[in-house]
């Protein structure tokens, strides 16, 4: 080879890795839009997860079109089994829609060959220009995400072009004949040819993506690349695999019910291609394939799969759950001390990260209500074990105060939109606001303690009146924890009305309290331990009126 044949197969070889770095990323650029985009929509699919198998075919198929990829809904539906958010059976549905949506981007690949007026590769360089110029010059953050899809999506066909024009020159290479002829007659080494390069790029739809670019060219058979693609859909499932290491049994089973689920469509494929290329249309096998051609395939093969296996979900399930046995051991105190609805996977989906984010924030606030009852309980009941379980779970709170923060901080590094980003900012102001309600909470419980040990009693008229505002904080509090959960405007309202409220009373009771002592309706002692504890209620108040006011802050 003279120095000029070595340039152009250099420079070839950049276009090919060129291209395939431009079409990942532009994968990439493309998914985060769309999922910002999607935004609320994605929130609402969240909702839709219940038993129903069909429903779960229909959400796994819709995420995984909004994230391109079926190995990131996979991961992310791993952790959601997780974190306890979603049963084996819900998992299984999502998992086999999953599969079908990945096929969205094989579609979005082969478009230039059906799309006659307007092919994306010829007019991908006026989408990019469209795209960066809303980037850079418009300051709507809804129309920034339009852009990013458009940048997203024209960096894919300008990677393909790039692919395509580093693997023409070759496409009369014996070698390559040579390749796929074998391949086309070994189903099994094709396959696993397919599964390896699915395992390395930990994408189905990027391989698949290649495979139609080959194919661009002229140079795959119809055996060869339908083997390939059948061992796409085994290689995906390595990604799911290696997410479920350390996971829970039953994350570990949804893992599996992918695997089996993916091997068993692709063994029974396997076998009936073989058959029908070697026994009844042996010229049909050696022919070329077309990008388009491999689309239909792969729809054809993942809408099939799911159709002929979606009846026997809890049979998958059920072996699943015997390669996986027993029941994950559980610690005693382990699940307060640990986030329920949070896991590292569903970081995959910044969407549903954050709805799950608010859900333990809910459930720290519900915690932190808790110990406010029971600290209230322990004074006027003069309660010993409710004043000690007050303070086992201010450190539980105080546990959790740091998971969610640290938690928090993973996802405001994770691709959001404004609304999210506003979402996020405001839910770890109500981490610190929560926490403060279980130190008040404390407090309380601190001065019941001392009202114990020093055997100190109210009198009727104080025990009546510190009944009265102490119902009025729980339910404040509660009403703030519920308005966060649930973005109800209409407990916002009832917090901020409470709050008003409790300021008024507080007020009142200090100075009633003031002229019992000046009468000497009471020692003290006691007037201390009256008048810090409706100091404390009225400051969890005040906590409860900031969380109100975050989401008030949101729904606006």
């Amino acid at each position: 080879m003279d120095w000029v044949g070595f340039q152009n197969a250099l420079f070839n070889v950049f276009a090919l890795f060129g291209g395939f770095g431009m079409f990942l990323y532009g994968m990439h650029i493309m998914a985060d839009g769309l999922q910002k985009t999607a935004g609320n929509k994605m929130k609402n699919l969240l909702g839709a997860l219940t038993n129903n198998r069909f429903v779960g075919v229909i959400v796994g198929a819709l995420v995984t079109a909004i994230v391109q990829s079926s190995s990131a809904s996979t991961v992310m539906v791993i952790g959601f089994v997780n974190a306890g958010l979603m049963n084996l059976v819900q998992a299984t549905g999502v998992i086999m829609g999953a599969n079908i949506g990945t096929t969205i981007t094989s579609w979005i690949v082969s478009s230039g060959e059906w799309m006659v007026f307007f092919k994306p590769e010829k007019i991908a360089p006026l989408i990019m220009g469209i795209g960066a110029s809303i980037l850079f010059f418009s300051k709507d953050k809804k129309k920034q995400q339009i852009g990013e899809i458009l940048v997203g999506f024209s960096l894919i066909f300008i990677g393909l072009e790039l692919m395509k024009s580093g693997i023409t020159p070759y496409k009369d290479s014996q070698v390559f004949k040579d390749a796929f002829i074998v391949l086309g007659k070994n189903p099994i080494l094709a396959v696993f040819a397919g599964a390896v390069v699915t395992a390395i790029i930990q994408s189905s739809s990027a391989s698949v993506g290649i495979l139609q670019t080959l194919a661009a060219t002229g140079i795959i058979p119809f055996s060869a690349a339908l083997y390939i693609v059948l061992g796409q859909n085994i290689g995906t499932t390595v990604t799911a695999m290696l997410s479920s290491i350390g996971a829970s049994k039953t994350a570990k089973r949804a893992a599996y019910v992918h695997l089996l689920f993916n091997v068993f469509g692709t063994v029974l494929f396997t076998v009936g291609t073989f058959v029908y290329f070697e026994f009844f249309d042996m010229n049909h096998g050696h022919a070329i394939i077309t990008m388009t051609q491999i689309s239909i395939f792969h729809t054809f093969f993942n809408v099939t799969n799911t159709a002929l296996l979606l009846p026997f979900a809890n049979q998958l399930a059920a072996l699943a759950e015997k390669i996986v046995p027993g029941v994950d051991r559980q610690v005693e105190g382990e699940e307060e001390l640990t986030l329920r609805h949070l896991d590292d996977r569903i970081l995959e989906t910044p969407t549903f990260a954050v709805e799950n984010a608010i859900k333990e924030v809910a459930r720290m606030g519900e915690l932190a209500v808790e110990n406010t009852r029971l600290a209230v309980e322990a004074l006027i009941e003069k309660d010993n074990k409710k004043i000690a379980e007050v303070i086992s779970n201010e450190k539980k709170i105080n546990k959790l105060e740091k998971l969610i923060t640290d938690y928090l901080i993973k996802i405001s590094n994770s691709v959001l939109n404004e609304h999210q980003n506003l979402v996020i900012t405001n839910l770890f102001h109500s981490v610190n606001d929560i926490e403060r309600v279980g130190d008040h909470a404390e407090n309380i419980a601190e001065l019941a303690k001392y009202y114990v040990d020093n055997e100190l009693k109210f009198s009727e008229e104080a025990e009546e009146e510190f009944k009265v505002i102490s119902k009025l904080a729980l339910d404040t509090i509660r009403l703030a924890v519920e308005a966060r959960r649930d973005d109800n405007a209409d407990l916002v309202k009832k917090v901020e009305s409470n709050e008003e409220e409790m300021d008024v009373m507080e007020e009142h009771l200090r100075g009633q309290h003031i002229k019992r002592l000046g009468k000497n309706l009471c020692d003290s002692s006691t007037g201390v331990v009256f008048l810090d504890s409706i100091s404390n209620l009225e400051r969890i108040t005040d906590h409860a009126l900031n969380l109100a006011y975050y989401v008030k802050d949101e729904i606006i």
